[in-house]
C-alpha cells in the first residue's frame, strides 16, 4: 500500500507483530525514539513528519500492563500535538477488560476508564480483537472496530485430521463465542458450569452437554494463570472426553500458567500473537501461536481506505 499520508508506528509491547503487519501492508514502521529516564518515566519522540497523516499505533496493553498503557497514551498524545489528521489506537489486547461492570460494592469499572483515557489522549478510533466483553465497545464515544481471531483458529482446526470435536465454553459468558466457533467446524456445544471463588480462582461445578467418546476443544478469549483451564480439562476427561485441546486469542500466561499447561493432560493449546510469548511459553511443546497480523493488516487498510470492514467480523 503506497500512500504518503499513511503511517504505521509501534510501541514496545509487541514490535514483531507490528513489523509483520507492516510487511503485509508493504509499509515500513514509522521512525520514533522510545526510551526511559533514570527514574523510569517514559520518553517518546516522533522522528518524522506526521502532519495531516493517517496514523496507526500498534500497542497491546500486556505485561507490564500499566507501563504499556501509559506508553500508548503518550504516543497518541505526541501524534495529536504533531497535527496528525487521524490517530487509530490498534490495541490487539485490551487491558482491564475483565473489570467491565460493578459486580461488587465500591469497585471501579476499569474497562470504561481505559476507554476514556484513550479518547482523552487523542484517539480518533480504536481497533482491537476479541474483547473479554463485546459491550466494552459501548464505553467509547469514538468508532471501535472489533476483530475476531476465529477465522485463523477455524482454519487451523479444520485442517486437523482428527475425530469430530465437541466445542466447550469454559463458562456461561463465553457461550456465544463457543457456539459461533462450533458452527464453523460443525461441532456440538458443551458448557462448563463454574463458580469463581476469588480473582484467578474458579471451581468447576458441572459439565452441561455430552462430551463422552469425543475429543473436546475449549474455546476462550484469554488464558491467564491457566488454573480454570486445567480444572476444566480434568472435568472433561472425567466426563468421558477422549482428549482435550484448547484455543484462545490472548496468551496472558501469568504466574504458573506455563508450568500448569506443561504438567496438565491438555494435548495442545493454540493461541495467537496478540501478546508475545515468553521464552518459557515458546519452549513449551504444548503451546502453539498463530499469527493474526494479516487480519489486522486488512482491518487497518479498510479503515484507511474508508472501505467496509464488516467481512472481518465473522
Amino acid at each position: 500500500m503506497v500512500d504518503e499520508r499513511f503511517k504505521l508506528f509501534s510501541g514496545s509491547a509487541n514490535r514483531p507483530l507490528a513489523e509483520e503487519i507492516g510487511r503485509a501492508l508493504h509499509v515500513p514502521l514509522g521512525q520514533c525514539a522510545l526510551g526511559r529516564f533514570s527514574d523510569g518515566e517514559i520518553y517518546f519522540q516522533i522522528l518524522e513528519n506526521v502532519r495531516g497523516a493517517d496514523v496507526f499505533v500498534v500497542q497491546p496493553c500486556c505485561h507490564p500492563v500499566d507501563q504499556h498503557l501509559v506508553e500508548l497514551l503518550m504516543m497518541i498524545d505526541a501524534f495529536k500535538r504533531a497535527s496528525a489528521w487521524r490517530i487509530t489506537a490498534v490495541v490487539p489486547y485490551y487491558c482491564y477488560a475483565r473489570q467491565d461492570r460493578k459486580d461488587k460494592p465500591r469497585v471501579p469499572i476499569s474497562a470504561k476508564l481505559v476507554a476514556d483515557l484513550l479518547e482523552t489522549a487523542g484517539s480518533s478510533r480504536a481497533l482491537t480483537m476479541d474483547l473479554h466483553a463485546p459491550q466494552i465497545q459501548g464505553y467509547f464515544n469514538i468508532p471501535v472496530d472489533h476483530l475476531y481471531a476465529t477465522p485463523v483458529m477455524v482454519d487451523y482446526f479444520a485442517k486437523l485430521a482428527k475425530a469430530q470435536y465437541t466445542v466447550v465454553s469454559p463458562d456461561a459468558g463465553g457461550v456465544e463465542r463457543a457456539r459461533f466457533f462450533g458452527k464453523k467446524i460443525n461441532a456440538p456445544l458443551a458448557i462448563m458450569d463454574k463458580r469463581r471463588i476469588e480473582m484467578n480462582v474458579a471451581e468447576v461445578m458441572n459439565v452441561i452437554g455430552d462430551v463422552r467418546g469425543r475429543p473436546a476443544l475449549i474455546i476462550d478469549d484469554m488464558i491467564d494463570t491457566a488454573g480454570t483451564l486445567v480444572k476444566t480439562t480434568e472435568a472433561l476427561l472425567d466426563h468421558g472426553a477422549t482428549a482435550v485441546s484448547a484455543c484462545c486469542t490472548h496468551a496472558v500466561l501469568s504466574g504458573p500458567a506455563v508450568e500448569r499447561i506443561s504438567k496438565s493432560a491438555l494435548t495442545e493449546v493454540v493461541v495467537t500473537d496478540t501478546i508475545p510469548l515468553s521464552p518459557a511459553a515458546k519452549a513449551c511443546g504444548k503451546i502453539k501461536a498463530l499469527s493474526v497480523a494479516s487480519l489486522f493488516a486488512r482491518g487497518i487498510q479498510s479503515i484507511h481506505e474508508e472501505s467496509s470492514i464488516s467481512e472481518l467480523f465473522i
